[in-house]
């Protein structure tokens, strides 16, 4: 039984004479070789339609589907801490029982590059030999197209580019995906983040003033709904109090009549009374 580090040093990739798409047997071929000249007067013969429609639908609408693997272009990190290098894929087939994935290591100045760890059989096989060893964790998941690692304890000597390979049979036409790690004694500060921070900082500024804007104007707006409405009801009751005051006013007025006319009555009567006096007073004399 073969050791991890068998494993890994075993593991070749396909020849491409195995990945062709497509494939022409020597029929095809001499049925697409041009026919021979036919003596005049001859019937002549055409290549069958049925032949081109299948050569122009082998070539054109039938290409080979080919994997396509996704990694982060550059990843940083500061020594002494962990780093994880993400790769996942893509692929016209169902994840299958026999996926595969491999990552190699190319140091930075180096030419050729080395296994660090191989997935197959649902097993990792980790490199417990060379300048990784006991330094790489498997945190992938081959049901969610995921075949990332976490290297430990960084140092300097990690820079380099890391390649992520995987083959997804029948599905094991395609390229690889590289990234390259930097190990820093702190990490830098990136300007896109720091521009990102700043972008977000702004519109959130903004979004809050707006906020406030309308909270503000929705409060005056109210205010003085409400004091439309009570100047409204103030009119209102304006109009109503004369027509009240004019309808006590007309039950007012044939009473007034009554008591002048009493009173004209009273005076009239007084003055015949007088007048009567006077009158016996002089037939007395």
């Amino acid at each position: 039984m073969l050791g991890p580090q068998g494993i890994l040093s075993g593991f070749q990739e396909p020849p491409l004479s195995s990945l062709s798409p497509t494939l022409f047997t020597p029929q095809m071929l001499q049925a697409l070789a041009p026919a021979p000249a036919m003596a005049p007067g001859a019937p002549s013969s055409s290549p069958s339609p049925i032949l081109a429609v299948l050569l122009f639908s082998s070539l054109v609408l039938c290409p080979a589907q080919a994997i396509v693997v996704y990694t982060d272009r550059e990843v940083y990190g500061a020594v002494g801490s962990r780093v994880t290098l993400h790769c996942s894929f893509w692929s016209s087939e169902w994840v299958s029982d026999d996926i595969s994935f491999t990552w190699r290591y190319q140091p930075e100045g180096g030419r050729d590059a080395i296994s660090i760890f191989h997935y197959a059989k649902g097993q990792p096989y980790i490199d417990e030999v060379g300048t990784f060893k006991e330094r790489i964790q498997w945190v992938g998941d081959p049901r969610w197209k995921d075949g990332s690692i976490v290297i430990h304890n960084l140092d300097y000597s990690d820079n380099g580019t890391f390649t992520c390979d995987v083959k997804n049979p029948p599905d094991i036409v395609g390229k690889t995906s590289q990234v390259t790690l930097y190990v820093f004694e702190k990490v830098p500060t990136r300007y896109g983040v720091v521009l990102g921070a700043v972008i977000g900082g702004v519109l959130g500024v903004v979004l809050l003033l707006l906020l406030l804007f309308y909270l503000v104007r929705y409060c005056w707006l109210r205010r003085q709904a409400a004091l439309q409405r009570r100047l409204s009801a103030m009119e209102k009751g304006k109009l109503h109090k004369p027509s009240k005051d004019s309808s006590k006013r007309g039950r007012q007025t044939p009473v007034l009549y009554a008591m002048l006319d009493h009173s004209r009555s009273t005076k009239a009567a007084s003055e015949k009374k007088s007048k009567g006096l006077g009158e016996s007073r002089k037939d007395k004399k």
